[in-house]
């Protein structure tokens, strides 16, 4: 599962960079805009899947890409808010970075189970 919600993220990360790719980018952008309507839904799924698969290597880049989703809900988190708000808002610096990363993490997870 975490495979299928880190292609997600990684889409809706890298919505800038896909009309780069032959032939599907149009289409994929096209997808990315509309998953990105979700963001904040997804960026809270994704974060609690990375915690939930915390064991996995690659689960804090899975968490870093759900809080660079979810950075407008992070506020309301008593507390740890605007300490995690601040940090989705540095790594979004590293928003592209972070997606491609997030992307081919999901994609090779969903390769290496069929």
């Amino acid at each position: 599962m975490i495979e299928w919600l880190n292609i997600i993220a990684g889409l809706i990360l890298c919505v800038g960079i896909l009309e780069a790719i032959p032939a599907m980018g149009k289409h994929l952008k096209k997808l990315a805009k509309w998953l990105g309507s979700f963001d904040i839904i997804i960026g809270l799924i994704v974060i609690i899947a990375g915690i939930y698969y915390w064991s996995l290597p690659w689960a804090l880049v899975t968490i870093f890409a759900g809080l660079i989703l979810a950075i407008g809900i992070l506020p309301a988190i008593p507390a740890l808010g605007k300490h995690l708000e601040k940090l989705a808002k540095w790594l979004g610096g590293f928003q592209t970075i972070i997606g491609i990363v997030v992307l081919i993490i999901g994609i090779l997870g969903v390769i290496n189970y069929i």
